[in-house]
């Protein structure tokens, strides 16, 4: 099953490759989301004959670029829709930059980034205007990175630490890559780290009242393991909140931890629209291409058995749903009819074949 799987994901990204990049999905999302054609670029970069798409979808990307240097979230010029390209998302940026050194390293082969190089530079000035506290974090408004409808986090979130932390490591910025470590590790008010995993977001404190979550982010916990964000003893404590309290099951893995319902502080009105049944979409259902990074992180800690067994289940989980966007965070099934939904999504497969490449050499093997 988990070769079955392996075959049918790169059926899936040759579905997904268009002359101007990786769309999302095919035939739902027919555009180039940014963080979707990049986490695609991770697995795809394993095979020479998705060079080109990768190269097209960082081009459509940087030809979009705001005069500022924010890299777009998305460009929808390729459909019988209204042509737009959207912007509003700090973590396009982010995923541009490292889908650029992905490239670069994973086909050994710097004449698109030495070319590109203003571009690139560009978008990481931008990046760094983003730290309005002046203490090496980004802050962010809400909604403004992949989960941009739920749920409402804002300020300094551990999914943009964790990528921004990366993207200082690629970029050489030593000293700025420690001092980030250290603020969100261990700099008090500000620091995400509390007691058994990162905080999905903190802002302000007000006296008494602390403007922070109380939920389990799961891609930012899991990124922050994978970058090496977090140490070894952290990393086993986020795995161990994990399994403790079944985020992984029936398939890795759920969104969010615990679902947000109407009698939670955290409630906005808004969630009534497309998040107010828990389990289901960004409201604690499963995202298989979260899958793929759980498994690279049992993979950096070295628990290949685990990662193993959890790649058989995200096999079983795509095969059975035909890499759907996502399943009810409790039964497992097929989450949404929508046809955008049910289409065969790409950052499924692409960090499938991640995933499936990093066991077979138990190395987490991304850039």
């Amino acid at each position: 099953m988990i070769k079955e799987a392996y075959d049918a994901a790169i059926e899936v990204l040759k579905k997904c490759s268009t002359p101007h990049g990786f769309h999302a999905a095919y035939p739902g999302y027919n555009m180039v989301f940014a963080r979707d054609a990049m986490i695609i670029s991770l697995g795809a970069s394993f095979f020479p004959y998705f060079k080109d798409t990768i190269k097209q979808s960082l081009l459509t990307l940087g030809k979009y670029q705001s005069e500022k240097g924010q890299i777009p979230n998305a460009v929808d010029k390729f459909s019988i829709r209204n042509h737009h390209v959207d912007f509003q998302s700090i973590d396009s940026s982010l995923w541009f930059i490292i889908g650029y050194l992905n490239y670069k390293k994973k086909f050994n082969d710097s004449t698109l980034y030495d070319k590109e190089k203003d571009k690139i530079q560009k978008a990481f000035n931008w990046l760094l205007h983003q730290d309005i506290g002046e203490n090496g974090m980004l802050a962010q408004l809400p909604t403004t990175d992949w989960q941009d409808a739920f749920p409402h986090r804002y300020g300094y979130t551990i999914n943009t630490q964790a990528l921004w932390y990366k993207v200082l490591i690629l970029m050489n910025k030593k000293q700025e890559s420690e001092k980030l470590k250290l603020a969100v590790n261990n700099t008090s008010d500000i620091r995400l780290w509390d007691k058994n995993y990162y905080l999905s977001f903190r802002w302000k404190n007000h006296g008494s009242f602390r403007e922070k979550s109380d939920w389990f982010d799961s891609l930012g916990n899991l990124l922050a393991i994978i970058f090496s964000l977090s140490d070894k003893q952290q990393s086993e404590k986020i795995l161990g909140y994990i399994k403790k309290n079944k985020i992984n099951e029936p398939y890795p893995i759920k969104s969010i931890f615990p679902p947000i319902t109407k009698q939670s502080k955290h409630w906005q009105d808004y969630y009534l629209d497309s998040n107010s049944i828990p389990y289901n979409y960004l409201n604690a259902g499963i995202w298989t291409y979260i899958g793929g990074f759980y498994i690279l992180a049992l993979i950096k800690q070295k628990k290949f058995k685990e990662a193993e067994y959890q790649l058989e289940k995200l096999a079983e989980a795509n095969l059975k749903y035909n890499f759907s966007e996502w399943l009810n965070g409790k039964t497992g099934r097929e989450g949404n009819t929508e046809a955008e939904a049910k289409s065969v999504q790409g950052w499924n497969a692409g960090m499938y074949i991640l995933a499936y490449q990093s066991l077979l050499r138990k190395k987490c093997l991304i850039s």
